[in-house]
């Protein structure tokens, strides 16, 4: 018999370990919305452009074929209208978000900032649920596109055709199984892809618009047409004006720009709390790669409107989702249309692996924080496996279809920018940048128009972002209920004063006594004391400590405590901390007294009157209520073995 087999506990208990090996202990999961601390070393912006570009760039491998489809012959002039927002609205809007975000917070951040307590926390998670739609319809539609340009191939062989959903399915599988392997971020893996697929599509453009200008009927042919159907040029700009929102694919990148402002080399003389070096470099970067995009979008959808018949833009035809692949094999051969496939593939994959990593780093940075996450969400893989699975589901809802993708993928895209228009409208009016002020309220009434144009027209987006934000907010309000009673303090640090009442009580006895301020005057303290050794029957008030507890924003899960020693009215010792919530910040205060002093501290209580019912939910919620039984759980919690817990009484 053979003495290798490994036993099924140790076995099962090793499969735990890696399901839910955290980030901090491995580098291999570093997205591009880590920190550059968390993997390569801070690059040149060029660098980092191709990092944002797989997402922002790829698109061009559906752009041109989901304008048709949404503008018709009038796609050239509406995605002109896209590119002059793109440059005068959202470009502005994201430099603005660069210098307010330089460690690559983002917009979402921001916000958070602006909007404090429970209303800004909402209003997150609102938000976070629109960036879960932006980044699963980007792994979804990209990896959609990229069946599409496999089975349309002439070289590929017969079995596949008509194999997209699979095809889809087996793309995003392998995603989330390099995920769960573990990826490594190369920026130089995206340089290569990058490059090569802005040149590929630089020869095709070049191509096609060589053949435009050998045919110069099909320019008249188009002219006529537009004539026909839309009369004059003014009646043209006003259809365009109401059919650009479809197109706002195009103006998808800007927040992952900002976001991998962490991987941006600065200057030598760069403060950490401003880098200015990095925050110039990050809108030189944003800026190159609008003006890139907006080339490539009036050029590409020029040459395909005019190049490719309608019909086949349409579900089933040869240019549907890849209309640049189509002229590429139509004009260059199916050499050089394959190796365009290829590289097309490719970088739609690693669009959705930026996507994944986006992920991955976005809903630890915020959720956990919040005490909003299972303890899980903290880890990568089980991550991975529920973002997998959703975006599964999502392939399955829409059948792999590009089209039917744009409009959930546009609304994401559009909220989150609408979302940095306001917080930085906010932010210049707070500076009292009057004029900045007014330009950004402009630009942000254009994006609204925008966001609730396409929502009108494509509601899809909408419903998927509500699902998101319904089962972000239902986990996380039964995270943070059943969280409740942790230990939420992060650090505590004692003033001089606050010491010496220590090391002085210690001696013989360290007594608290919870103490909710009021007016703090002498006859306040008297009547506290005589209350506490009249119902605990204390030999001797000298040895008594007040402690104050100040409720600074009930709505944060965690919180660093401060605690200030004073003597009132002569006499009188007192502790005064500010937390987050009451019983949570007595418990950690309680057990950091005790591991400081080596001594045991009493702390009495005054039981809190009223229905316990309402003093619970004043708990939950705003972290007051009932004070005294919550403190004692939260203490029996923390610390398992009964003869090292501080004493606790309530009377």
């Amino acid at each position: 018999m053979s003495t290798d087999v490994i036993p099924a506990e140790p076995r099962a208990e090793r499969f735990r370990e890696w399901l839910f090996e955290r980030p901090e202990t491995t580098e291999r999961h570093a997205g591009p919305h880590a920190s550059a601390a968390a993997g390569d070393a801070p690059q040149p912006w060029w660098r980092v452009m191709c990092l944002t570009g797989v997402d922002y760039f790829s698109t061009l491998g559906y752009q041109p074929g989901i304008a048709f489809l949404a503008a018709g012959l009038l796609s050239p002039l509406a995605t002109i209208i896209l590119v002059l927002l793109t440059l005068f609205g959202a470009l502005p809007v994201y430099r603005r978000v660069a210098a307010e975000s330089p460690h690559g917070q983002g917009s979402i951040a921001m916000l958070e900032r602006l909007l404090p307590f429970w209303r800004g926390k909402l209003f997150v998670l609102g938000l976070l649920g629109f960036a879960l739609t932006d980044f699963i319809i980007t792994i979804t539609l990209s990896a959609a596109d990229a069946s599409a340009h496999v089975v349309e191939n002439p070289h590929v062989p017969a079995f596949l055709v008509g194999q997209e959903l699979w095809i889809t399915l087996g793309l995003i599988a392998l995603l989330g199984a390099v995920f769960l392997k573990g990826f490594t971020e190369a920026i130089g893996v995206a340089v290569v892809l990058v490059v090569v697929y802005l040149a590929l599509n630089a020869v095709v453009i070049g191509v096609a618009a060589a053949h435009v200008a050998q045919d110069a009927r099909v320019v008249t042919d188009w002219t006529s047409a537009l004539t026909t159907q839309h009369g004059d040029v003014v009646m043209m700009v006003a259809i365009s004006l109401t059919l650009f929102p479809k197109l706002a694919l195009g103006m998808s990148g800007f927040e992952t720009g900002v976001a991998v402002m962490s991987h941006v080399r600065g200057e030598p003389t760069d403060e950490p709390a401003r880098p200015e070096g990095r925050i110039r470099h990050t809108q030189q970067m944003l800026t190159t790669a609008a003006c890139i995009m907006s080339c490539y979008l009036i050029a590409s959808s020029l040459v395909t409107t005019l190049l490719i018949p309608a019909a086949e833009f349409e579900k089933g035809g040869a240019a549907n989702g890849r209309a640049l692949a189509y002229l590429a094999h139509r004009y260059l051969g199916n050499t050089f249309g394959t190796a365009y496939d290829v590289s097309t593939i490719l970088i739609l994959w690693f669009a959705g692996a930026s996507a994944m990593a986006g992920m991955l780093n976005l809903i630890p940075r915020y959720l956990p924080r919040y005490g909003m996450s299972p303890e899980w969400a903290g880890a990568v893989r089980p991550l991975v496996l529920v973002l997998t699975a959703t975006a599964f589901l999502i392939t399955w809802v829409f059948d792999a279809d590009v089209d039917a993708q744009g409009g959930a993928y546009a609304t994401g895209v559009l909220v989150l920018m609408t979302s940095a228009a306001v917080a930085v409208t906010l932010a210049a009016r707070r500076a009292g940048q009057r004029r900045r002020t007014w330009g950004f309220a402009a630009i942000t009434l254009v994006l609204v128009y925008t966001t609730l144009d396409n929502v009108r027209e494509r509601p899809d987006g909408v419903k998927i972002g509500a699902c998101f934000i319904a089962a972000i907010i239902g986990v996380s309000v039964l995270s943070r209920l059943a969280r409740a009673l942790e230990l939420r303090t992060t650090e505590i640090t004692y003033d001089g004063t606050a010491e010496a009442f220590l090391r002085d009580c210690a001696r013989r006895s360290i007594r608290l006594v919870a103490h909710e301020p009021g007016a703090r005057d002498l006859d306040e303290y008297e009547q506290k004391v005589r209350q506490v050794t009249d119902d605990h029957e204390l030999p001797n008030a000298g040895d008594i400590i007040f402690v104050e507890v100040t409720i600074g924003d009930y709505s944060d899960f965690e919180s660093r405590i401060d605690v200030r020693g004073e003597v009132l009215h002569d006499h009188y010792r007192v502790l005064t901390v500010t937390g987050s919530s009451v019983p949570n910040t007595l418990a950690s205060l309680l057990l950091d007294i005790r591991d400081r002093t080596g001594v045991r501290p009493h702390i009495y209580f005054e039981w809190t009157e009223g229905n316990p019912l309402p003093n619970l939910l004043r708990f939950l919620f705003f972290g007051v209520g009932e004070v005294a039984p919550v403190t004692r759980e939260v203490v029996r919690r923390a610390e398992p073995q009964r003869r090292r817990r501080p004493h606790i009484h309530a009377g």
